[in-house]
């Protein structure tokens, strides 16, 4: 039976705290449950299930500003009634203090367009399902339940009746069914599928029985799916309605359609929008056609995100409430709280520390690192802030280009023995008490992080003893000698090897390099630093640019459950650290081009395969996960140095801001924490 939805418009009523004197059902909050039972899943309910347990009958209200708010998205109708905006069966969050009021604007600081962003992106993130905030269980989301078949190749979701994009448009399973078939497998969006749209490399399938079914076909078992849709930035669904018409495969006119508004064709208008691959952070065609926004129909593609882009500009962006938005709190009002999003771009860090500083920003976590905590921690009471040091998952970590374009750095870089001697050259304890005030641990990198029981502890400490005596033994048998006398090896060529150790600050704090540089300089191996944007750092890394990659790196186990790009060359994604370019440019040329990788290669992806296959924490797939483990410590593609905690700040008149697990992009940041119940209390 439909829930009886009575909508109470709170107009004119803005300087009100909205509450229980609104509502038919209690102000629960996860600090009082007011004696109600906790639902199937942590901090939400469904709404019949809430209701049911609550003994009570949801009256819903909506955001005062949500008219103006409506007019600001563009190409947005006329706002519907509240009751025709949020789905019949909307997801009820338990706030963790306090049940929120409506209005303010999140001041928040990215580096540059595409750089240190994802912190801000997780905000307002959803996907199918979810992690609550243990990290250990999977919640829904968009989607309002699922069910596996008994072998794991059939993943059923069920979505939410009357759930809607943010411009109205019905969201339903052929949103899904279009992200999956005519972008993620297109080549003309994203020439090479990722790996998590795949299962062993192979193709799934989708079928959508009815407007709010969607099943996915599996050719081979991957139970690790589901917790691919609960951590990555990329959502299973782009609409349809707005990006279709555009695809040729969905439109015949798709092509005049686009080149009326200043477009080549419809791919490159979906390119526009979409941004030419999964990541969620692209410039939209206000920023990057500027002259034909008039002619756009809608400056960027509806969203079922809790806030959607109204400006983009060099400077920053500014978004506003999603009117559509499927949440609401225990008594009715709907998600967000919080009317309006701001966006700077700060990409000095100093700059950005000094706003932190200042109180210029509302919440910060990413490019925020463990020596920048002395002055915030200093600050916080005059700049009216909290700051809490979590634990984090990735640390920093360096690669060397094992498929470097000149031949006979390639030769030494591929030389395990030289990866092995640049670890035990590294002094770990001086690290972690310079750049991290004594407050990390020395870790060798496993390609698990944190340690799951299966991986013994010796393991992390492999070759992670400072040894620098070792470490000259293995560079005198790779060859290497100071033929000139000026302190520092040749090559066995006996041509001159400088490591220009290249970094951005986003992806690793400078102490660390400079330390690590000295540290490999005093074996022999001179190393000079420079630092650099993350744009140009991921520029050179791709074109294979780089003598030495550097970046936090670590996945917990459970992000290799859905996805095995971490074992397959090159061994990350485009904005992480990657090694073995022309590996990775064999094996997706079929041999075509670039350089043909060693068999241990071919054995890891075998293994990740076949892991991701395996039933999640059966003996099978522990034993996997260890030999994953140490083929990845033996062949040293990563060398690990300290980890520790790391700040994340949050203004105090942020509310409903909890205690973190961890500093942690793995699980993708805020997502989940929600934070669409944040308010502010000013």
């Amino acid at each position: 039976m439909k829930t009886k939805i009575r909508v109470l418009l709170l107009s004119g009523v803005a300087s009100l705290a909205a509450g229980g004197a609104f509502a038919s059902c209690p102000a629960i909050t996860a600090a009082d449950m007011q004696g109600i039972a906790p639902g199937a899943y942590p901090m939400q309910y469904e709404l019949a299930e809430f209701q049911a347990l609550a003994g009570c009958e949801m009256t819903f209200a909506a955001n005062p500003e949500s008219e103006a708010l409506n007019g600001a998205i563009q190409g947005n109708p006329a706002l519907l009634p509240l009751a025709e905006r949020i789905p019949a069966e909307p997801l009820v969050v338990v706030p963790y203090e306090q049940v929120g009021r409506y209005g303010g604007t999140l001041n928040a600081l990215s580096n540059a367009t595409e750089a240190g962003t994802s912190d801000f992106l997780s905000v307002r993130h959803v996907n199918l399902v979810r992690y609550a905030d243990d990290l250990q269980t999977i919640v829904p989301n968009v989607a309002k339940s699922w069910e596996w078949n008994a072998d794991f190749t059939q993943l059923t979701f069920k979505l939410r009746e009357g759930h809607k994009w943010s411009d109205g448009a019905p969201f339903t399973s052929a949103d899904i069914k279009f992200w999956y078939d005519n972008l993620a497998l297109d080549s003309k969006i994203i020439e090479s599928p990722k790996d998590y749209v795949l299962v062993a490399g192979e193709r799934m399938t989708v079928d959508t029985p009815d407007a709010t079914t969607v099943v996915f076909n599996l050719p081979s078992p991957k139970p690790g799916l589901l917790a691919h849709f609960a951590t990555t930035y990329a959502p299973a669904f782009q609409p349809m309605h707005f990006l279709g018409q555009y695809h040729p495969d969905i439109n015949p006119d798709a092509d005049a359609l686009a080149q009326a508004c200043g477009f080549e064709n419809g791919i490159a208008a979906v390119s526009a929008y979409y941004g030419n691959s999964d990541w969620t952070d692209t410039p939209s065609p206000m920023l990057s056609n500027p002259d034909k926004v008039e002619c756009l129909p809608k400056a960027t593609q509806p969203t079922l995100e809790s806030h959607i882009y109204v400006s983009d500009t060099t400077e920053g962006r500014k978004l506003v409430a999603n009117p559509y938005f499927h949440m609401v709190d225990p008594t009715g009002q709907q998600l967000p709280y919080i009317s309006r999003q701001d966006e700077l771009y700060a990409n000095d860090n100093e700059v950005r520390i000094l706003k932190l500083v200042n109180g210029e920003a509302d919440y910060k976590s990413q490019s925020v690192t463990l020596p920048s905590a002395p002055i915030l921690l200093e600050n916080q009471e005059k700049g009216g802030y909290t700051i809490q040091l979590a634990p984090t998952i990735a640390f920093p970590t360096f690669s060397f280009n094992v498929t470097a374009e000149n031949e006979a750095k390639r030769a030494v870089f591929g030389d395990v023995r030289f990866r092995r001697a640049m670890s035990v050259a590294m002094n770990r304890s001086e690290i972690n008490e310079v750049a991290y005030f004594g407050q990390g641990e020395p870790l060798q990198y496993t390609g698990f992080s944190p340690r799951p029981d299966f991986i013994p502890a010796e393991l992390e400490q492999s070759y992670a003893q400072f040894d620098p005596e070792m470490a000259r033994a293995l560079l005198d048998e790779v060859g290497m000698a100071d033929t000139d006398g000026d302190g520092f090896r040749e090559l066995p060529n006996g041509d001159k090897l400088v490591l220009n150790l290249q970094f951005a600050t986003q992806g690793i704090a400078g102490e660390v390099v400079e330390l690590v540089a000295q540290n490999w300089s005093d074996v022999g191996v001179q190393a000079t630093v420079k630092e650099v944007t993350p744009d140009e750092y991921r520029s050179a890394q791709s074109s294979n640019q780089l003598d030495v990659m550097m970046w936090l790196k670590g996945q917990p186990a459970a992000l290799h459950l859905g996805d095995n790009t971490y074992w397959i060359p090159p061994f990350d994604g485009y904005f992480d650290i990657r090694t073995g370019m022309l590996w990775a440019e064999y094996l997706e040329s079929d041999g075509a081009s670039g350089v043909e990788p060693p068999a241990w290669v071919y054995e890891m992806r075998d293994d990740i395969n076949a892991f991701q296959g395996a039933a999640i924490g059966s003996d099978e797939q522990n034993a996997l996960g260890l030999k994953l483990a140490q083929k990845m410590v033996d062949e040293m593609l990563f060398i690990g140095t300290v980890r520790a905690p790391a700040p994340i700040y949050h203004r105090n008149a942020l509310k409903n801001v909890t205690e973190f697990k961890t500093w942690s992009y793995e699980y993708y940041r805020t997502y989940p924490y929600m934070p669409a119940q944040w308010f502010f209390d000013e």
